[in-house]
């Protein structure tokens, strides 16, 4: 659709050339070349690069590069440079931020005054059909372009580590998985903390029936941070310097653009996000989901503050998820808390301690677990910790999410958050979204398999969402 945007945009044609005049004169082998199609030989380095280089994009930059095994050979962004100053993130990001960060750290770790060795793009598919060396891809973007970006590279060979939430709909983590499946690449979704010591110490716990059968889970956050439950801003902002808006927006419809939206806010509205539930979902429901062996569930049901449905989520939201018996592990209700709302403070917490801000309360049949966002949790009261005679460790520990990751790249184990993890831990959380975004407090009935709401079939459309033309999944 036209826009102000595209006013200034380089033709297809002058895009190619310039890129074609940004490659150097070497050519760097993908290694595959030497170990086959999808395979990184062990003594190989893995070539990475980057789709999204915005505030968390720069942040896993930074950690795959402090692996020896990683060599950053491009990054793409529809941005070049943006000001997190005011955001969590601090400091600035994009394209050219990003490649400056790259060649900095090569130079350094070389020992020279400078490094050239890392190429800018804009538009990620041609990133990807130009940049012949690649062997892996970060993936970094807003919510609604994970899948397309992923499956994009997926399609292509490539192995794909990819942000939290894995994808923006519930149809898009299926076909994240499939795909993933059908090219044998390695996978890894970067909820940090399914690679940490804590969540595999309280996983083992569980299921050595520390608190007895778990029939119920409580988690919660503090989020969103960002404003939601407020309607489409009417003002048209100018496109700023540097930000191709119309690749931005993706397959959402097209909107003129509005600072409420990037580089930060996005979260907060739907077309681009997954708000609150979507954002911290995969990290504090995951090890219930994991210790559990949770699927899919029977029934979703959400209440909420005031939100705009197509729009923007509400600033506090309770999602109640219903799972059914796994053999003879009994029937689970889960119930989600966000926008500052917490379930009733347990009986057992001493008075002198706090619940925390974020994380868990799982509910068995002979005791409590109380774990904070990280994964980090004891049994309450301290008497019944102290009492409880720890099992033997019966789960891989691993040395951090991006080096799994890496080393299921060149040859490993699968990374523990591969899409046939993740994917389904995602579709749960995106199911509590269906729920939300209906606008009506009805509890819905889901059939897991078959991806639909069987009692509303009009939520089905939150399901899988259409994209705008010119967009697709490209396997």
């Amino acid at each position: 659709m036209p826009n102000k945007s595209n006013q200034n945009r380089l033709s297809r044609r002058d895009f190619v050339k310039a890129g074609a005049a940004a490659v150097p004169a070497f050519t760097i082998v993908p290694s595959y070349v030497l170990g086959g199609r999808g395979q990184v030989t062990p003594n190989d380095k893995v070539n990475l690069a980057a789709i999204g280089t915005g505030g968390q994009g720069c942040v896993d930059l930074r950690g795959f590069m402090q692996i020896p095994a990683v060599q950053v050979i491009s990054v793409c962004d529809v941005r070049k440079d943006a000001d997190y100053a005011q955001f969590y993130f601090r400091g600035r990001a994009g394209s050219e931020v990003a490649k400056a960060l790259v060649e900095k750290h090569y130079a350094e770790e070389k020992g020279t005054s400078t490094y050239k060795g890392c190429n800018t793009y804009v538009d990620f598919n041609e990133m990807l059909t130009k940049e012949a060396g690649i062997d892996a891809v970060l993936v970094a973007t807003t919510d609604n372009m994970h899948a397309l970006a992923s499956i994009a590279a997926m399609s292509r060979g490539k192995h794909v580590y990819c942000e939290k939430p894995l994808t923006h709909d519930v149809y898009e983590a299926r076909m994240m998985r499939e795909t993933a499946r059908k090219h044998n690449v390695k996978t890894q979704m970067g909820n940090h903390a399914h690679a940490s010591e804590y969540i595999r110490l309280l996983v083992e716990w569980i299921q050595d029936g520390a608190i007895g059968d778990v029939t119920e889970v409580q988690s919660w956050t503090n989020r969103p941070i960002w404003p939601q439950g407020i309607p489409r801003p009417k003002e048209e902002m100018p496109v700023p310097e540097g930000l191709d808006w119309d690749r931005w927006i993706g397959p959402a419809p097209f909107r003129p653009y509005n600072s409420a939206y990037a580089p930060f806010n996005w979260r907060g509205w739907w077309h681009f996000g997954t708000g609150a539930l979507g954002d911290m979902g995969c990290h504090i429901m995951d090890m219930p989901v994991w210790a559990l062996e949770l699927s899919h569930p029977t029934s979703v049901e959400a209440s909420f503050t005031p939100q705009q449905p197509n729009e923007s989520g509400p600033a506090g939201s309770v999602v109640t998820f219903d799972f059914p018996a796994r053999g003879s592990k009994p029937p689970v209700r889960y119930t989600w808390y966000d926008g500052g709302l917490m379930p009733p403070r347990p009986k057992e917490l001493e008075p002198d301690k706090r619940m925390p801000g974020t994380g868990s309360l799982i509910i068995g049949t002979k005791g409590k677990i109380m774990a904070d966002e990280g994964g980090t949790g004891r049994i309450i009261p301290e008497t019944a910790m102290r009492a409880y005679k720890r099992p033997p460790k019966t789960i891989r520990r691993v040395s951090g999410i991006y080096s799994e990751f890496i080393e299921a790249c060149k040859g490993g184990e699968p990374a523990s958050s591969n899409f046939e993890v993740s994917g389904p831990l995602t579709e749960i959380v995106l199911r509590g979204n269906v729920a939300i975004r209906t606008g009506r407090n009805v509890r819905l009935e889901w059939d897991g398999p078959n991806m639909a709401v069987t009692n509303l079939p009009e939520a089905n459309k939150f399901v899988r969402r259409e994209y705008r033309q010119g967009w697709a999944l490209s396997d």
